[in-house]
């Protein structure tokens, strides 16, 4: 699992920092989680090759997240692409991305699917045989989603010598890494924990996009391997945090050490800090496995 940050700092963007935009590499997808504005250069710059993102995810409709989706979706079209792209947000996203395609006659020519979300629960809106993504509700000053990516458990690892051992015809092998237990022809019946070993560790990663503080997620992130957790804030500026929706260092710590996760990595810095090592300092009074994000910094676990 591999996390690209393109853009980490809250607000507006400058010439050295950008607005939240990060790449989600996991088993064998790519995710683009957030979009704000330079989203596009910012992949260039970090070489993620554009005909890979299949699929977007918006957490809300704040232009520091979704300013940089129109410019991408225009250049997905100038590089002649035909691979369709998925993009999920909330209710008013495609309104948002059509009226500018219309106004500008700029209509893609590759299949363009929005995929608008309303709930305020935590649902599933992507699974296929590898991973399943579902939404975090989240509690901002707009609706707004975090998001859970989770690889499903794959399959047992097959022991050759085990299998040959047995003279095992190989048509049986998939049925095997499956754990399927194997009957011979004179019916003796191998266990499958003979012929196999556990398949690795699944891993997971929690998106979570401008909030509150705000318990009611623990549950859905629960043993999360990664969260990303927002912290606009230093304790010095703690009261902005229920008037602005957003969170703390110390209370994104709070979070992960009630969720049970594994690392804590804080973004969406409030620019009026010159020092994100402080981020770090004070969330680690409450939470240790904690890692800053920065722009260009990458995480693979």
């Amino acid at each position: 699992m591999k996390i690209t940050i393109l853009g980490c700092y809250s607000a507006t963007p400058r010439t050295f920092t950008n607005p939240t935009s990060q790449v989600l590499e996991i088993n064998n997808h790519i995710f683009l989680i957030d979009c704000g504005e330079g989203t596009q250069v910012q992949l260039r710059r970090n070489k993620v090759k554009f005909s890979r993102i299949k699929h977007i995810f918006i957490s809300h409709l704040h232009g520091d997240h979704f300013f940089g989706l129109i410019g991408l979706v225009s250049t997905f079209r100038l590089l002649t692409r035909e691979t369709p792209l998925h993009i999920y947000g909330p209710k008013g996203i495609k309104e948002a991305i059509t009226l500018q395609l219309k106004l500008s006659n700029s209509w893609t020519d590759y299949p363009l699917h929005f995929h608008e979300l309303t709930s305020k629960d935590s649902e599933v809106i992507f699974e296929d045989e590898k991973v399943t993504v579902t939404t975090i509700p989240l509690q901002h000053r707009v609706y707004c989603n975090g998001f859970l990516f989770e690889e499903k458990q794959g399959d047992r690892n097959l022991l050759i010598n085990k299998v040959e051992q047995y003279n095992i015809d190989k048509a049986y092998y998939r049925s095997i890494k499956k754990g399927k237990d194997i009957t011979l022809d004179n019916g003796t019946i191998i266990s499958n924990e003979e012929l196999t070993t556990a398949p690795k560790p699944t891993k997971s990663y929690a998106f979570c996009s401008d909030t509150k503080y705000d318990e009611a997620k623990v549950p859905i992130i629960k043993n999360a391997t990664v969260l990303y957790h927002e912290s606009t804030f230093l304790e010095s500026h703690k009261h902005l945090c229920a008037k602005t929706g957003h969170s703390s260092a110390i209370e994104a710590a709070t979070i992960a050490k009630k969720a049970n996760v594994g690392t804590l990595v804080l973004g969406h810095y409030s620019t009026r800090y010159e020092n994100i090592e402080l981020f770090k300092e004070e969330a680690k009074t409450v939470f240790d496995q904690v890692e800053i994000a920065d722009d260009g910094k990458v995480f693979e676990f």
